[in-house]
């Protein structure tokens, strides 16, 4: 009787064990440091749940994750639409599976500059981070108020290309007149009093931009499991940061920023953006179309979006959640 007891023990830990010791699947998640990207950010202390460990690397801007990609060194990857484009297009092997943010870019100008719209920009100096989406929003935004541009002097507007990191600093201490920044360093720029807002860069036909969730072709065709498991975590986490206003600003203040943000600032930031899960292959054509126009990216070959935006790991993941 004791034998059998035992061995009745020893079968049931033996059909435990690959449950209790399954090794999580490793995801390496390259992001930037935005407040809008908090909810894919919050995925590396959320996707234990789904057996997954994500191992998060921070970038300066988005085209700066395709190296990582191509290296082999990261699987998915969030970054604005002309990024992922631009990548894409000369031969990363990426596909969108989704999208996860909308909004977060602002024009702002010197508290000091006497800028009071978009035309107030001729004969000003104006920052942006070369190659990111607020790039092509503010070339559409000047084409439309008839405004000519070059990074050289001569045209109407000369852009100054800045990191992220310091185009605030350079609007504080008057090296530029204007900026497009993301969030929430626009949003500090108001709330510290050396910026003022001119515009939200939404008025063209792009609309607001959707930042990508891309993934790479060979985490999403050899290992199907691993990349839904990845998907409904993604989808998951979103919907905890959409419901819960006070967990997203906890992780985005404490865990990304460390304290150098505001409740105010955060508040001020999302409300110019939001966390999202979806994109649509118009939006991403449109975008591919303003890129081409105003040579932003270098594209060899502008891809279109059917032939690598692929949605059905989002749809499943969304129908099973229960996610809207």
């Amino acid at each position: 009787m004791r034998t059998s007891i035992r061995l009745s023990l020893l079968a049931a830990s033996l059909l435990a064990a690959p449950l209790a010791l399954a090794n999580p699947d490793v995801v390496r998640l390259g992001n930037l440091k935005f407040a809008h990207y908090g909810a894919v950010s919050y995925m590396k202390d959320y996707c234990g749940k789904y057996n997954l460990k994500v191992e998060e690397r921070m970038f300066p801007k988005g085209p700066d994750i395709m190296p990582a990609i191509v290296a082999g060194e990261i699987d998915v990857a969030a970054l604005a639409s002309d990024g992922a484009i631009s990548g894409r297009a000369n031969g990363v092997p990426i596909y969108t599976v989704a999208g996860f943010a909308k909004g977060g870019a602002r024009i702002v100008a010197g508290v000091d500059s006497g800028i009071k719209n978009i035309q107030g920009l001729k004969g000003k100096k104006v920052g942006v981070t070369r190659g990111g989406a607020h790039e092509l929003l503010l070339y559409a935004e000047l084409e439309k108020a008839g405004l000519s541009w070059s990074d050289k002097p001569g045209k109407d507007v000369q852009i100054v290309f800045l990191a992220f990191a310091d185009l605030n600093q350079a609007l504080a201490a008057k090296q530029i007149d204007a900026m497009c920044q993301s969030e929430p360093q626009s949003s500090q720029a108001i709330n510290k009093k050396f910026g003022v807002e001119i515009m939200k860069p939404y008025t063209t036909k792009m609309g607001e931009p959707v930042r990508l969730l891309v993934m790479t072709e060979k985490l999403y065709n050899e290992k199907k499991d691993v990349a839904q498991r990845l998907m409904k975590c993604f989808v998951d986490s979103t919907a905890q940061f959409n419901k819960d206003s006070a967990l997203a600003e906890k992780y985005v203040r404490e865990q990304m920023f460390k304290g150098q943000i505001t409740p105010q600032d955060f508040k001020d930031a999302m409300d110019n953006a939001d966390y999202t899960y979806d994109v649509s292959l118009e939006h991403v054509d449109i975008t591919t179309d303003y890129m081409q126009k105003y040579g932003v990216g270098r594209m060899a070959k502008p891809p279109k979006a059917a032939e690598w935006v692929k949605l059905d790991l989002l749809q499943k993941a969304k129908a099973e959640l229960k996610v809207k």
